[in-house]
This record gives C-alpha cells, structure tokens and sequence, in this order.
C-alpha cells in the first residue's frame, strides 16, 4: 500500500501530473503520463503506478467529457436563471466575442457552493440529497440555508481577521487575551449580520480597554501608532486604496482625521485603553479623500465625523470596495484587481457590474449577504470552470470560474474530514501559553500567530499588513510533494478510521465502495470509467480491499479535483 506513495516523491511525474494539469491541457497531459516509462523495481509497486495512473487518467477523461459515464463536471441545459450580474457580465463578454462557459454541473455546484461559504466539504448525504432533489430552485434554496449556517460566522470571521490583522504576535502584538476578544465580537457581528456600514462604524469610532470594547483593537492591530499609519490602516481596510500611492500631502489630511487618538495601559498585564487624547482642546481642519474640506469643532470626535463621510451611501469608495471584496473572494479575483489596490489608472474590468453591486449593497441597507445571494445565484457564479474560449480575457472578465488552490485552512480542514484525523496547533506566546484542542476545526484558530508548518506551506498569510496578497494560494513543488510522499499524509490515510467505516459498508461490492469514495471525497460519482478503472485495482488480488481503498483514497486526495476549487 506504502510503496507507491513511498516512490512518488522521487518519481516526479506524479507531482507534474497534478502541478501541470489544467480543463485546456488535458489532452497533452493524458499523452504525457501515458508515454513515461514507469520505474521497474518490482512487480507489485510497478503494477500499482499503472493502475494508479490508469485512475489520474479516468480522471481527466470524464473532465474532459470523454467518459463513457458523461460528463460530471458541466451540463448543456440552461437551468440557472440567472439574474442582472449575468447580463452585465456576458454584455462585457459578447463585445469581445467571448463565449461564456457552460453551466456548472449540481455535483461541481455542491461541493464549490459550500467551500466558498461555508469553507467546508458537504457530507455524502447533503450530496446525494442534493443530486437526487428534482426541485428546480434547489440551487438557491442550497444558497439561502448556507447563508443561514452556523458555520458561515466561522468561515468569514477567517476572511475578516485576514483583511483586520488579529494576530497576538509580532508585529501586530494584540496579545492573546485581546486576540480572543476582537474574533469573537468579529463573529458575532457576522453571525448577527450587523449592516457593513455600523460594522465599519463601530470600529472606527470605538473607544475603551482592547479586554473589553473588543473593536478598540482595530486601532491596535496595526504595526504603528502614529497618526499616518492608521490612516493607512483605514483607508486599506475600508476604501480598498493603498496610501503609499498618494502624495504625502493628501496622505497628511486623512491622517488628521487619526490625529487625537490616544493610547493608556492599565495595570491588567497587556489591557490597554484606546482613547480620544483628552489634552486636545482646539478645532481641527481637515480635508476628506475626495477633497471636500471639513471643520471639527474641539468636543467632536474627528473619527466620528470621517465615518459619517464614509459610510454615506454616495461615498465613491466604501460600497464600492467591500463588494469589490465579497466579488473576489467568490470568484477568485476581484473586478478591480488586487481587491484592496482601488485607483484611477487601476479601472474595474466591468465598471457597469461594480456600479450596480454597489448601488445593491446601498439599496439593501448594508446587508452583505444580500450582495453574496446575487452573486452566488448568478449563472456567471455557477458556470463552469471548463472555458469554451481560448480569448486572454476570458478570465478577466469571468468568462468562466476560475479554478484555484484550497485555502490552506480549509485544505487542512477537508483532509482532516475526510479521513476522520485531527491535527494540533500550538502558540509559543510566552504569557498565557496557549493550547488548542485538537478537534477544533482550522477555520476557528482566531490567532494568526498559531499555525503549523502544513498552513505555512500552503499560503496561510502572515497577517502583518492586511493585503489580500499575504494569502498565496500559487502551487509549489514542495505542496505537491507533501501530498504525494509525507509521513503526515500518508499517516492520516493509513490511521484513517473513516476509511475503515467505509470499507466496512462497502463489504464485497466493489462498485458501492467506489460510489461511496468519490461521494466522500469529491463530492460526486465516479464515470464508468473510473468505477472500471477501479473494481480492476480492487480485484486484482495482490493487495486487500483496506489497502487498494487506502489507495484510492490517497489518490483522489492528489487529484486537482480535491485539492482545487472548481
């Protein structure tokens, strides 16, 4: 069972196989593995490579649609319908002669839908629930419940602790006792889906102990306290704009803004209290982004007042950039791209689409899961992420889905669901030590200082400046062969108590387990093809039904299918 897992990472192909693979290539890649010679050490390890490779091969077929089973990866019909995104979108796209992708098939919809809001696999029998559902609005009223998930607080409390730095550690230095305080009241704001504009407001304006006015730590989770770098803070978080781009005298005027925030320790060891500087007694001119100038009488809160022009719902930034942001989480880059890089001579892609996001989000109140269901019900949301246009825009302008890595907490997460294992995180934070159960789920760590080398290796940002670029989800050599050929993987498939439970339902039948497998991990049926591929390893009879399940497992979990968003 080992052997093959053992050998691959010196057998390279198999970490090209999966790093090169992509829905346009399939075809050079088949011919690529099919021509290799195969290392001959031994009959068994050499046997096993072919089968193995055999199923990698099934595997591209029925992406490609070649599979005698069909094609489980997009449909022909048009059963989406759709909504204004998909005639401002396809609009963008017709004018360049690009064809939209096909829709997405219900078994690619299920599995992308909870990944991207809830960041976790569906069980086998929310999958097959949804498969069997004849009821021809069952993808939005799969959307509606995931909205209304539990678990959607946790997942977009991650995203949100990225963008707001919570980190205990250097250089943020929250501490740990504030870490704790500001991601709960993060998850609870998201949980109770407080409007985006008091969301922003409250911190902005907060004031008291980081322990116990937990927004305060906005003001601390920054690597300075000087007046300019939180306005750099607040323009990056809330505007999508990176001031290093501005001249430093229009930098100087926001920062005026920030000028009279003051800080004071207590005698509670790391409490510190955020306040308005008391010894601050004379008016403020001030002169906001857009360069409408403004005079701050001594009593007002300068905070207050730039959070007045901010939210106001014809401010040309604030809407604009949390759904550009909410845009290029779901779909993989933003209309203006990088999310948090908003200027003039860094136009939207489709300036008709950002304008009427941000007329919605405005016109439902702030509500940001209103701007998620449009954009989740979108046909440009669920088609495919097989392009039918080899245009260069095609991706640009969301031609099709784009594919990309896992979040390295959700790959983790998924790895660890599917094979019933745990992993343990630990923070060497001097004071308090902290410890983490082991059967916490990723998604949950609020602290960006406790990671492992797993989330390091996969992109997990460092969470020091805030740039949606910290998180690096580009593949490496190094990810592919820490699948393929790591004792902390292989031990996972080889402890696995689910797979035993599932060898065990699948008994003597071959096909039933091969269902079960593919339903477990990729959220679909194998093609004939792949089921054939499968009952030959299965019954060949040089290894036992756990093993050649073990097998399958590892190889499914290498697969692209697996390891991506698609």
């Amino acid at each position: 069972m080992g052997y093959w897992r053992r050998e691959a990472g010196n057998f390279s192909r198999g970490a090209v196989l999966y790093r090169r693979w992509s829905p346009a290539g399939t075809e050079c890649v088949k011919r690529w593995v099919l021509r290799q010679p195969l290392y001959a050490e031994n009959r068994v390890g050499n046997a096993m490579k072919k089968a193995l490779f055999a199923l990698a091969v099934a595997a591209l077929s029925a992406w490609a649609g070649e599979g005698p089973g069909g094609d489980p990866f997009q449909s022909a019909g048009g059963a989406v319908p759709g909504n204004r995104i998909d005639d401002l979108v396809v609009a963008e796209l017709t004018a360049r002669g690009i064809e939209p992708a096909l829709p997405s098939s219900d078994a690619v919809f299920v599995r992308r839908v909870y990944l991207d809001v809830i960041g976790t696999l569906p069980q086998v029998n929310e999958v097959r629930e949804f498969l069997e559902d004849t009821n021809p609005d069952k993808r939005a009223a799969l959307i509606d419940r995931l909205l209304e998930h539990e678990e959607f607080a946790d997942y977009w409390s991650l995203k949100w602790c990225d963008v707001l730095r919570v980190k205990a550690e250097f250089p943020i230095n929250l501490w740990p006792n504030a870490v704790q305080a500001y991601a709960k009241w993060l998850h609870d704001a998201i949980q109770a889906n407080m409007p985006y504009d008091a969301f922003a407001r409250a911190l902005l304006t907060s004031s008291g102990s980081n322990f116990r006015v937990p927004p305060v730590n906005f003001y601390r989770a920054m690597q300075g306290r000087d007046p300019s770098t939180i306005a750099d803070a607040a323009a990056l978080t809330f505007m999508g704009v990176r001031l290093d781009g501005w001249p430093e005298a229009r930098r100087a005027e926001l920062a005026v803004f920030f000028s009279r925030v003051a800080y004071k320790p207590t005698a509670e060891w790391k409490e510190e209290i955020v306040l308005l500087d008391p010894s601050a007694v004379t008016p403020l001119d001030a002169v906001f982004p857009d360069g409408q100038p403004v005079h701050i009488e001594a009593g007002d809160d300068p905070r207050a007042v730039f959070a007045d022009w901010l939210t106001a719902p014809e401010n040309p930034y604030f809407a604009r950039n949390v759904v550009n942001r909410v845009w290029a989480w779901l779909m993989g880059r933003g209309i203006v791209h990088e999310p948090d890089d908003i200027r003039p001579d860094n136009p939207p892609v489709n300036p008709a689409l950002l304008a009427y996001l941000e007329d919605e989000l405005v016109r439902a109140d702030y509500d940001l899961r209103q701007v998620y269901r449009l954009i989740l019900n979108s046909r440009t949301y669920q088609q495919s992420s097989i392009p039918r246009s080899e245009h260069a825009e095609a991706e640009t302008l969301f031609g099709h889905y784009l594919v990309r890595q896992l979040d390295a907490e959700v790959l983790i997460d998924a790895l660890c669901g599917v094979l019933g294992s745990r992993e343990s995180y630990l923070s060497m934070v001097p004071e308090p030590f902290t410890y983490v159960p082991d059967h916490q789920r990723t998604i949950l760590l609020a602290d960006g200082s406790i990671t492992s080398p797993f989330l390091e290796m996969f992109g997990r940002p460092s969470r020091d400046t805030g740039l949606a670029s910290e998180r690096n989800l580009q593949p490496t050599d190094g990810q592919r062969l820490h699948m393929l050929n790591s004792t902390h993987i292989q031990q996972k498939i080889e402890r696995s108590w689910r797979l035993r439970q599932l060898v065990e339902t699948g008994k003597g039948d071959t096909e039933r387990m091969a269902r079960l497998l593919y339903l477990h991990i990729l959220s679909r049926y194998p093609t004939a093809e792949e089921t054939g591929v499968v009952k030959q390893y299965f019954e060949r009879g040089d290894v036992t039904r756990a093993e050649a399940a073990a097998d399958l497992a590892w190889a499914l979990i290498n697969s692209k299918e697996f390891l991506y968003r698609h």
